[in-house]
């Protein structure tokens, strides 16, 4: 394990990186420390686990169950785990936080108003992030810069200030096209929903399909004006609990 100053080596650490390919920077990631990767079983999601399981690299998969997923996204969890020989854990809201979000909102509330989609958001996926990646030192995430302006300039690595771990996205610099190649050279299981014009997959209430022509994070959270709308996994926000 290589011990390494988060914030003073980033930059090289970004620099090596580049120089690798996906299997490389996934071997790398895993001696720098406890690493731990969430997948939303999309498809750069997908690519990351087939790497992980095919090599055996020793990094933890887990995944946020929000209990609003696609029926889809839950069969996909199950055959992964098969196909590669893997556990994926699931990590899930407190039964006590929903009930406190609809109680203040309602069920579907997040439709109402930025706050109250926020609010869920926080409680369906931020909060059981934090018990996602305690103890990890590395969070390996499918972050692309295809995937959304908002995400643009995402490096190979980052220092995550608000978490206090090392961010490795490994698949930064592929485009969607090169992610479908490898799909298909390598007989990945996807969400079959992607072939229904949803390329990028949340919970049901907040995932359409998208519009030809339209950037490929479009369907999420469509009824927000905000382009770089987010659910507030990878950027710093305070995750609102109704009380």
């Amino acid at each position: 394990m290589t011990a390494i100053n988060p914030i003073e080596d980033t930059e090289a650490l970004n620099d090596r990186l580049g120089e690798l390919d996906l299997a490389g920077r996934l071997s790398l990631a895993a001696t720098l420390g406890h690493a731990v990767f969430t997948t939303s079983l999309g498809i750069e999601d997908q690519v990351i686990t087939a790497e992980i399981g095919t090599h055996r690299f020793p990094i933890e998969v887990s995944t946020l169950q929000t209990w609003r997923l696609f029926p889809e996204t839950l069969a996909l969890i199950d055959e992964t785990e098969s196909r590669y020989d893997i556990s994926i854990r699931r990590f899930e809201p407190e039964q006590s936080d929903v009930d406190a979000f609809v109680a203040r909102y309602g069920m579907n509330g997040f439709y109402e108003s930025v706050e109250a989609r926020h609010a869920c958001c926080g409680v369906r996926k931020v909060l059981p992030l934090a018990r996602a990646l305690a103890g990890a030192t590395i969070w390996v995430t499918g972050l692309r810069r295809g995937q959304s302006a908002n995400r643009a300039d995402t490096p190979f690595a980052e220092y995550d200030a608000e978490r206090r771990l090392l961010k490795i996205n490994p698949l930064a610099d592929w485009d969607i096209d090169r992610i479908r190649a490898y799909v298909a050279d390598n007989a990945v299981p996807v969400n079959p929903l992607h072939a229904r014009g949803y390329p990028s997959i949340g919970c049901e209430p907040c995932t359409r399909a998208i519009k030809p022509g339209e950037p490929e994070r479009a369907g999420r959270w469509w009824w927000e004006n905000d382009e770089t709308r987010e659910c507030g996994l990878h950027v710093a926000e305070d995750p609102v609990v109704a009380s």
